[in-house]
């Protein structure tokens, strides 16, 4: 797609578009497979997905957008509507997930378009923060969070029992 493509319309995912969520969610987790946390996709993960990801869609406290080019589901990024602790501000904040743009539309708007509507989202809530997690081996990730505002403010270790 040249870079001078027209900007990703975003919209909501509704159960309808199931099939192509799950595709996304699961190209994103397939692109993380050599992160610990990540590696070990069950056999039987898509039909899981499937029941879980349905869940989720129907679920009042969250959302999941898409952002879509030529009819085409390009992006896909998951607002959900978190409490923090009981013992610090902010009470409630989105926790942004599943975020994936296709390999060949990245660097072209797709991530920007997908924040912008979440963000919009938080606003009408009453969010004053965004949280979200990201793997550090991906260096291009970290740059484009970086570029929208996220800073690094906790590291996640792993210890794995044997």
């Amino acid at each position: 797609m040249p870079r001078t493509a027209a900007p990703a319309a975003i919209r909501v995912a509704t159960l309808d578009d199931l099939d192509v969520v799950v595709e996304l969610r699961l190209a994103l987790l397939r692109e993380h497979a050599r992160n610990p946390l990540y590696a070990w996709l069950r056999p039987d993960a898509p039909e899981r997905a499937r029941t879980l990801f349905a869940t989720q869609l129907a679920a009042k406290h969250e959302t999941t957008f898409l952002a879509m080019r030529d009819g085409r589901a390009v992006g896909i990024l998951r607002c959900v509507e978190s409490g923090g602790s009981p013992l610090l501000d902010p009470s409630r904040y989105c926790y942004v997930s599943s975020v994936y743009v296709l390999p060949e539309v990245r660097r072209r708007g797709v991530l920007r378009a997908l924040m912008a509507r979440a963000e919009q989202w938080c606003r009408e809530r009453g969010f004053t923060e965004m949280r979200l997690h990201s793997t550090p081996e991906n260096l291009a990730a970290g740059a484009a969070w970086e570029a929208l505002g996220f800073g690094v403010v906790e590291q996640l270790r792993l210890r794995r029992l044997e």
